[in-house]
């Protein structure tokens, strides 16, 4: 066993006495990498918003059609920043089923210590260590982040990559500069580069027991180390700067490249998860 397998065993062993944000994430959509402090957590949330799975697996399912369009539009590079763990429809199995050349690099960066620990397990098992790397750096300091991805020799910053900052936004509150924390970004990447972005929305709650759900939720995790802030779709738009977005443009993720798995098909808005991706041009 590796030095840094069994480092990142002892960091698990010693995370079971607190729920960890990127396993309540896991347990939501479907992954198997949660424990019963994780669960019991999660189901406190689903008392107050019973749809909140569904919420994530839409989320995760946007990151899925999101790295297929990127690939598809040439991208074999990914930035996946805030990526929890790489289970359930992670970033590089959805690029390799698009790409078996197997030529797509990505690097997960995330700061919680117990995300790295668990990715690290993880992409030991299931992932190409040639091509698939997790990091531990902090979407509020791209200047570390951006040079922590360059040290670990996969990514070629001079050439375009794919961005991925996927339901992650919410969780950082406008205080602490997220407008200027992505242009920051924006400016680093190369043209051709795509920018991914999602998070939770309060655009026009259905009724007023949604509004209050959606206020019990943000004041919820108040009491939590990952407060946040739902944002409406006019508010979300400015993380993405001047760049173009690609069609269908900022909506309701189900509504962008929806098919035959996405959920609320009928009903996008009854998601709450906006989402889009976006491209810097040439010029910029």
């Amino acid at each position: 066993m590796t030095g840094a397998r069994q480092e990142a065993l002892r960091a698990v062993e010693g995370s079971l006495d607190r729920p960890s944000a990127a396993r309540i994430y896991d347990y939501f959509i479907g992954g198997d990498t949660h424990y019963a402090i994780d669960r019991e957590f999660a189901e406190k949330v689903r008392e107050r918003m019973p749809l909140m799975g569904d919420y994530c697996r839409t989320s995760r399912l946007f990151l899925g059609r999101a790295v297929r369009h990127c690939v598809e539009r040439g991208i074999r590079q990914f930035v996946d920043v805030g990526s929890g763990l790489p289970t359930a429809g992670n970033v590089h199995d959805v690029a390799d089923e698009v790409r078996p050349e197997g030529d797509v690099r990505v690097v997960y960066v995330d700061n919680e210590p117990i995300a790295l620990a668990h990715s690290t397990l993880l992409l030991a098992d299931t992932a190409d260590p040639d091509r698939h790397q997790a990091i531990a750096a902090d979407l509020l300091d791209p200047e570390d982040l951006w040079l922590q991805v360059r040290r670990t020799g996969l990514i070629d910053l001079d050439q375009p990559v794919a961005l991925v900052v996927n339901a992650v936004l919410h969780f950082i509150k406008d205080e602490e500069q997220p407008e200027s924390v992505l242009r920051a970004y924006r400016r680093r990447l190369a043209p051709g580069s795509l920018l991914v972005l999602s998070q939770m929305t309060n655009e026009n709650p259905q009724n007023e027991a949604e509004r209050q759900a959606l206020a019990d939720i943000v004041a919820y995790y108040e009491t939590t180390t990952n407060p946040g802030q739902l944002r409406t779709i006019a508010e979300f738009r400015r993380f993405f700067g001047d760049w173009e977005l690609e069609p269908p443009g900022l909506v309701y993720a189900p509504a962008w490249h929806p098919d035959e798995q996405t959920l609320f098909a009928e009903r996008p808005s009854a998601s709450r998860v906006i989402g889009g991706v976006a491209r810097k041009p040439a010029e910029s």
